[in-house]
Order: structure tokens, then C-alpha cells, then sequence
């Protein structure tokens, strides 16, 4: 049976992207990405917790990351976890896990610096893994009350 390796994380930019360009002319993007959610804990107190992510992106979507992303952004990505060994300090083998993303969506309004550019198709070969059209605006889904009930 096949398994499944995909990754969709929404999260703001850690730093400008860092850019690298290949001996075949490719091009790589590599930046981190910061996602928090909050609970509260047993003293009743509202705890944030944020993860980083590493993401990695290549080609057509590593241009636009070159073009439009910032320190700070906000950015959606679909991707795969994708891991790597290497030798620690120590000699000791070491993994670490990074996002190769396969589309991104640059979210903001308008007037921001992504001015004309509201979404990136999957870099070529990649296909469309199901992610968001590329005219599909980004829309907040609200819970329906039991008094908002359609009457069909």
C-alpha cells in the first residue's frame, strides 16, 4: 500500500528567503516558517506555543519566493516532509526534516508588497497535488449558529 507524505502549514516568514543557485542554473529558495497555536493550560492561563519549519523551494516557485517574500510574510505552503542525515559536532548521525514545498499561496491583501501576485502554481513537474487554484481567493470559514440553519 502506498503511503502518503504531504504538509500544509500557514505560517509568517522567520526571515527573508536565502537564495542558491545550482551548477545546472537551478534555483533554490530555503527560509523557515513560524506556525503558533495557544491552549490554556491547568492553571488557566493562555499558553502560545510556535513551531519552525524549514522550507525549501525550488525553481519557478523559488523565483517567486526571490520576488515577493519578506521577513514576516504570511505564506501558505503545501509540501512534503523530506529528511536528512549528517554528522553532528560530536561524529554522532544526526537527522533533521525540512518542507519541500509543492505549492505556495502569498497571503495578504493588495496593498501589500505581493501587489498582482496572490498565488504560485506547483513547480513544473510537480503537478497539482490538490492544492488551491491559483484565482481561488483565501476565505476565513465561520461555524454556522443552529439559528442560521437553511430552511432546504
Amino acid at each position: 500500500m502506498a503511503g502518503v507524505n504531504k504538509v500544509i502549514l500557514l505560517g509568517n516568514l522567520g526571515q527573508d528567503p536565502e537564495i542558491r543557485h545550482l551548477p545546472s542554473g537551478t534555483k533554490v529558495a530555503n527560509f523557515s516558517i513560524a506556525t503558533s497555536e495557544s491552549y490554556v493550560n491547568k492553571e488557566g492561563q493562555k499558553v502560545e506555543q510556535t513551531e519552525w519549519h524549514r522550507i525549501e523551494l525550488w525553481d519557478g516557485l523559488a523565483n517567486i519566493a526571490e520576488q515577493y517574500l519578506k521577513k514576516g510574510n504570511p505564506v501558505y505552503i503545501e509540501g512534503k516532509i523530506r529528511s536528512e542525515e549528517y554528522q553532528d559536532k560530536s561524529g554522532n548521525t544526526a537527522r533533521s526534516y525540512k518542507i519541500r514545498a509543492t505549492s505556495m499561496n502569498l497571503i495578504g491583501s493588495r496593498t501589500d508588497s505581493n501587489a498582482g501576485v496572490q498565488a504560485a502554481k506547483p513547480a513544473p513537474g510537480m503537478g497539482n497535488l490538490g492544492s488551491p487554484s491559483v484565482n481561488e481567493p483565501v476565505v476565513k470559514l465561520e461555524a454556522m449558529d443552529e439559528d442560521d440553519v437553511l430552511p432546504f
